[in-house]
């Protein structure tokens, strides 16, 4: 069967088992700011397990794209060496939600293996946790398989639940046994079942994994049994390939064949078992997706990944001999063999082919600048002794990690070019740098998360009723719970900061960009401040404040109340956002979507994929575009409908955002039409006024617009004229007549800076003239060494340069001080090159004021501390020239 193939009998299979089918999430977790990337099928998935999210269905299947290639999770350099790691993979799973349990779980996988995919019943092998008898017994009593193909795996090294068949999801929360089922590649393939001391060679693969979470692990290690157990199933699409199409390593099966051959044409390589192959064919899948999913080349986060990925293929193409850019023509035959599985990778194929062709031009640069790093380095007089002989010549490990993470530039390469010279490299000193990169790269991809509610109360709540579209105020609702510190409790006293959720609220969550709602929450016995309000697990509205007055209780009745001033304001901003997303797309092409926002009560934020920064012209005619559709004053329709019909409807929907059966479509006229969740004007009137205060950019192919609505603009083209009426008043002009002044004062301070400059160097050559008359003769060598106050750094040079003209063989140093520091520029010309070089001049100088200093052999510079100690080391200069010299 063909990857594709596969792909469709799996979903098609437990779609006739009820299953809901839904698509893949994105690689940037949408729920989990935990983690860097999506490494697996349950992250889309967490807040169901942990009882915060609430699905319209108990049973689903999905094909879910999986990266590993940052953070804990990291099999980047295993790439391309080993038969089964990736970067990029597809995990085949089946979900229950409280709904069906071990008995259909293990059925229905054997059931698929066996009798839609006809693999051989006794190349199966399982394993179950040592203390689950009732996985045990289904797979021996029911299901057939001989106790000599069932391994117990217990726990590793004594540690309570530290096995490979105990899945948890944290620390505490969520867990249970596994079962896994491995296929058992004949016995001319070296390694023994699992369980075993030669279980991690290569003939017994594991293909699934059948995780049954049942139990709620307490701080203390106790296990109670979850009300409502679920399953959590994965399954490697690319093992499956390889089983399936009879060949031991992941990187034969078609999909990765139709993918090296193409690589292959492009390097101009025959040897199709090139590694390197291996690992361009792998990158190409991680790279196009993370692009598709909003990732973007950058020197940071998840961008950084990417590069280093992109990096790393560009790096393996070198080794094969190209060094033309190749990586990016990779796109449509990876468009061709996955495009029909993921519609969104064909919809973007330009924006990937545009992100990587740019990557690979940038890649160039920085490697002609890398090589000028280490044809520096190679050329140093001094031997570095890292951990080789102190006979040879090194290259330090931190030079060569230099070339690798900021140029990308391959260590073995760095080697070979060494090699040449008689060098080598401090591989060890280059690992010692890698191993505090990756330290830092896990540092990095521990994000901050919200707060949530405790996985029981979670369970326990329904959904929030959000009246908010509709009203700011609604009496008498009910506290259904309060949170402190991530626990439930009974009731409030006064000053107690507390999450609040009610059974309806008027308060909107912050979701979409849009802040949270402010107000408050008012009883017969005190006042709730709400000084924010978050959504939690999807469903919860969390109003977050602190409590003034007697107690309040879960079960009271509250009346809520919120800012409306404050909403309003946001309203405008949030409605203007939609407005400004379309004119970017008018006016710069399709390729813009939005990568972020903030829309809160005083201003907006916009951020949205873009190669180049926008000219004052296009900012201009951006604004116009949604000022004319504000002055058109256009309904603001809401409707509410299928996700499907939304996108029939002409909906632009966020990529890589989750989206419920039932969408919110926002249509403003004929200009802008998106689903969003938010809240909005009547009519695009509402919004006043609409003026963009910047423009730049956050990250490569990343960029922000700021602005404000309403008030705060009338405001902000206030203070703009109140700016300009200032300068008129300054420069006695009115109108147009400010530009002219304007004008005319730039054209004489330019004439008067080129005055200036003439001035001082006719200063500095009387300087000099009168200096070279008093140069003292040392060994057939002049010295100079003088105080020349006034000058600036480029002053000095002219004046140091003409010394060196006029004394032919001499040794030159100037000084000039002000507001407390020198600047030193020395000079060496003539016969005296050969014995003494200006950076040592100047080095000797700064080190007895307190400063430091260097340069070239003929022409150095430095700086200190304007203190006494100056006139005496110019003095004593004469004679540390002649010591140098003799």
């Amino acid at each position: 069967m063909k990857t594709s193939q596969i792909r469709s009998a799996f979903l098609e299979f437990f779609r006739s088992k009820g299953h809901t089918i839904v698509p893949s999430s994105s690689l940037v977790p949408s729920n989990d700011p935990t983690l860097l990337f999506t490494n697996s099928g349950m992250v889309q998935f967490k807040n169901v397990f942990l009882g915060s999210e609430k699905l319209k269905f108990v049973r689903a299947a999905d094909v879910q794209r999986c990266l590993r290639a940052g953070g804990k999770h990291n099999d980047l350099d295993s790439v391309g060496y080993t038969a089964r790691h990736h970067t990029f993979f597809e995990m085949l799973g089946n979900w229950s939600f409280g709904d069906y349990f071990k008995r259909e779980a293990i059925a229905w996988a054997w059931e698929f293996l066996t009798g839609v995919l006809k693999l051989e019943k006794d190349r199966l092998w399982v394993t179950v946790y040592h203390t689950d008898d009732e996985a045990y017994a289904i797979w021996n009593e029911e299901i057939g398989v001989p106790a000599a193909r069932i391994v117990r795996i217990g726990d590793n090294k004594g540690a309570p639940f530290a096995s490979d068949n105990f899945w948890q999801m944290a620390d505490t929360g969520p867990c249970g046994p596994c079962t896994e089922i491995f296929y058992d590649h004949g016995a001319d393939i070296a390694g023994g079942p699992p369980g075993s001391p030669d279980e991690d060679g290569d003939r017994y693969i594991e293909i699934w994994n059948l995780v049954f979470m049942q139990f709620d692990r307490a701080a203390d290690g106790t296990l109670t049994p979850l009300p409502a157990p679920c399953v959590d199933t994965g399954m490697g699409l690319e093992r499956l390939a390889a089983v399936l199409q009879h060949v031991h390593s992941n990187y034969e099966i078609d999909l990765f064949q139709r993918l090296i051959g193409e690589a292959a044409r492009l390097t101009h390589t025959g040897d199709l078992e090139n590694k390197s192959l291996r690992v361009i064919a792998d990158h190409i899948r991680a790279c196009a997706f993370l692009i598709v999913d909003g990732v973007l080349p950058s020197n940071e986060g998840r961008g950084y990944v990417l590069r280093r990925i992109i990096r790393r293929a560009l790096r393996h193409g070198w080794m094969l001999g190209q060094k033309r850019p190749f990586f990016h023509a990779m796109v449509p035959v990876l468009v061709e063999v996955m495009g029909d599985a993921y519609v969104e990778l064909t919809e973007k194929r330009e924006l990937v082919e545009s992100a990587l062709r740019k990557e690979e031009e940038r890649f160039g640069e920085t490697l002609e600048n890398g090589m000028r790093l280490l044809e520096s380095a190679l050329k140093e007089d001094t031997q570095y002794v890292g951990t080789a002989s102190s006979s040879s010549r090194v290259v330090p490990g931190k030079i060569a990690f230099t070339l690798y993470d900021t140029y990308g530039f391959p260590v073995d390469l760095t080697a070979d070019i060494a090699r040449e010279r008689g060098w080598t490299v401090d591989m060890a000193g280059f690992e010692a740098e890698m191993g505090q990169q990756r330290e830092r790269a896990r540092s990095a991809s521990q994000f901050d998360s919200k707060a949530t509610l405790p996985a029981e109360l979670a369970s326990a709540l329904p959904p929030t009723n959000f009246l908010g579209y509709e009203m700011l105020d609604a009496d008498g609702v009910e506290v259904l719970a309060i949170v402190r510190d991530g626990r439930a409790a009974p009731a409030l006293d006064d000053g107690d900061e507390a999450i609040v959720i009610l059974d309806r609220t008027p308060f909107y969550a912050e979701s979409g960009g849009q802040v949270g709602d402010t107000g408050v929450l008012t009883s017969a016995d005190g006042r709730f401040e709400v000084a924010d309000t978050v959504k939690l697990g999807g469903v919860f509205h969390a109003h977050v404040g602190r409590w003034r007055g007697g107690a309040l209780r879960a079960g009271a009745r509250v009346d809520a109340r919120v800012d409306g001033a404050r909403r309003q304001a946001t309203v405008l901003n949030h409605s203007a956002t939609h407005l400004l997303h379309a004119a970017l797309r008018k006016e710069l092409g399709t390729h813009v979507q939005q990568k972020g926002s903030l829309v809160a009560p005083d201003r907006l934020r916009f951020d949205f994929s873009h190669f180049q920064p926008l000219g004052a012209d296009e900012l201009r005619r951006i604004e116009d575009l949604v000022n004319a559709e504000v002055r058109r004053n256009s309904e603001a329709q809401v409707r509410e409908m299928a996700y499907q019909d939304a996108l029939d409807f002409g909906a632009l929907a966020l990529f890589g955002e989750k989206y419920g059966d039932e969408v919110r479509v926002l249509r403003m006229g004929e200009f802008s039409t998106e689903l969003c969740g938010g809240t909005h004007v009547g009519r695009t009137g509402d919004i006043g006024l609409f003026k963009i205060l910047g423009e730049s950019g956050v990250a490569a192919g990343v960029r922000r617009i700021e602005a404000v609505t309403g008030a705060a603009a009338i405001a902000h083209v206030a203070e703009e004229e109140a700016r300009l009426d200032e300068i008129g008043s300054l420069l006695s002009a009115h109108g147009a007549e400010v530009v002219d002044k304007l004008r005319q004062l730039f054209e004489r301070q330019k004439k008067l800076e080129r005055e200036l400059e003439s001035f001082k160097a006719r200063a500095a050559s009387s300087a000099t003239q009168d200096l070279a008359a008093a140069a003292r003769e040392i060994g057939g060598i002049r010295v100079v060494a003088a105080r020349v106050d006034g000058l600036d750094a480029k002053a000095l040079r002219e004046g140091v340069d003409g010394l060196k003209q006029k004394l032919a063989d001499c040794v030159v140093l100037l000084a000039a001080g002000a507001d407390g520091k020198v600047a030193l520029v020395g000079g060496v010309h003539g016969a005296a090159l050969g014995r003494i070089k200006a950076g040592d001049v100047v080095a000797h100088v700064a080190a007895l004021i307190g400063g430091k200093g260097g340069g070239r052999p003929d022409m150095a510079q430095g700086g200190g501390i304007d203190s006494p100690a100056l006139d005496a080391a110019l003095a004593a200069l004469p004679d540390w020239v002649g010591q140098r010299l003799s």
